[in-house]
């Protein structure tokens, strides 16, 4: 399991509009511990990222193209200022 956070809570789907990173432990754990973050970034470029760039380009390219097309549809400024005044001012 692996930790999200921010947005890419509602906007992950993992291996469609990215990869995750880390382990959900880190969530419970008020002090990070950077050294294993990065080996969890290393692990995931070397065993799910860089293979898929290279190995399959064009799966690698619709995941960025789901990334754009999904979360840069949904997760951009206006739609938040839109969202922000209804609930704001609007309830």
């Amino acid at each position: 399991m692996s930790i999200l956070d921010g947005w890419w809570v509602e906007g992950h789907i993992e291996g469609v509009t990215g990869w995750s990173i880390g382990e959900n432990e880190a969530l419970n754990n008020k002090s990070s511990n950077h050294s294993k973050d990065a080996s969890h970034l290393y692990d995931k470029l070397e065993q799910e990222v860089i293979p898929l760039f290279y190995r399959d380009r064009s799966r690698f390219i619709d995941i960025m193209r789901h990334a754009i097309a999904l979360n840069g549809s949904f997760f951009n400024t206006q739609r938040m200022l839109q969202q922000y005044v209804l609930n704001a001012y609007f309830r």
